[in-house]
């Protein structure tokens, strides 16, 4: 039986270990106190502020407003088309990265990287200078006999905006649903075509449930991603389209409409709906992992 004095040094060993872990999280505590908590909270302040007193009046400016409402519509839209295109291409972007040469799957892994991380204002340069009505493919096009912007195309509206929404999220769909590739193994596929199962079977009833985790959270990641896109948008409509982080910028830098109350209310719901696609994504992974389980 051990001694009290071993029990004595033992435990303090370990409230040692505890303290050094606790001191190892400080500065993590201290950055997202600094950069997120407090930020969040004067956010939320700034939005039910009135003179001296509360109010919820931004918020009920935002929800009973046609104009807000439709440029919360627009950004769910636009979100939404982009994460579902994204997530589609990108799982057979994936899919033929898994099934590559592996000099072929680094160069296309750095090109893919290149992409994710080329967004904001360049990219919307990059995309005016390609295709907006005096760019290299529109006139190369014309020279066809096609002028795009007389056929209804043009860089400047929602489909130039989607467009330019999906060069960044097909990337970064393909990088975060790559490595789930590896959870299938090729043992299933040959057990499954033993079976007698067909590809469509193999990945209707085994390929893409286990593949449904990564899909899920993928999904909700674009979302999230596509919402707080600000400088790609603002850049190629210089903020005439109406969809919310373009409202919410004109409402803190506008010499017109400058409302910072409104402009925290706007930006309080839209990250309110960031929350939410994670919340439901959570609900849906736990409920998936326990009908597989």
């Amino acid at each position: 039986m051990p001694s009290r004095s071993s029990v004595l040094a033992r435990n303090l060993k370990l409230l040692r270990k505890e303290i050094w872990s606790i001191l190892g999280l400080l500065p993590f505590a201290l950055i997202a106190l600094g950069f997120e908590i407090l930020p969040t909270l004067r956010l939320v302040g700034g939005s039910i502020s009135a003179g001296d007193g509360f109010s919820l009046a931004n918020y009920q400016t935002i929800m009973t407003s046609k104009f807000y409402l439709t440029s919360l519509k627009n950004s769910l839209i636009l979100s939404l088309v982009s994460s579902v295109l994204g997530v589609t291409v990108g799982i057979l972007a994936a899919y033929a990265l898994n099934r590559s040469r592996q000099q072929l799957r680094d160069a296309m892994m750095t090109f893919i990287s290149i992409c994710v991380n080329f967004a904001g204002v360049p990219l919307a340069f990059a995309f005016i200078v390609i295709l907006g009505s005096s760019g290299a493919i529109t006139l190369l096009v014309s020279k066809l006999g096609i002028n795009l912007y007389d056929q209804g195309f043009s860089i400047y509206t929602w489909t130039g905006l989607s467009l330019i929404y999906l060069y960044f999220q097909i990337p970064l769909a393909t990088l975060l649903i790559y490595p789930a590739f590896y959870g299938i193994r090729k043992e299933w596929v040959e057990a499954a075509a033993n079976l007698g199962a067909g590809p469509v079977q193999f990945w209707r009833y085994i390929g893409l449930p286990t593949l449904a985790p990564a899909i899920l959270g993928t999904f909700s990641i674009l979302m999230a991603n596509a919402l707080g896109a600000y400088a790609t948008a603002y850049a190629l409509t210089t903020g005439i389209y109406n969809i919310l982080p373009l409202r919410i910028s004109r409402l803190i830098s506008g010499e017109v409409s400058y409302d910072p109350g409104l402009a925290s209310a706007a930006a309080v719901i839209l990250g309110l709906i960031m929350v939410l696609f994670l919340a439901l994504n959570q609900v849906m992974l736990s409920r998936f992992r326990g009908t597989k389980a």
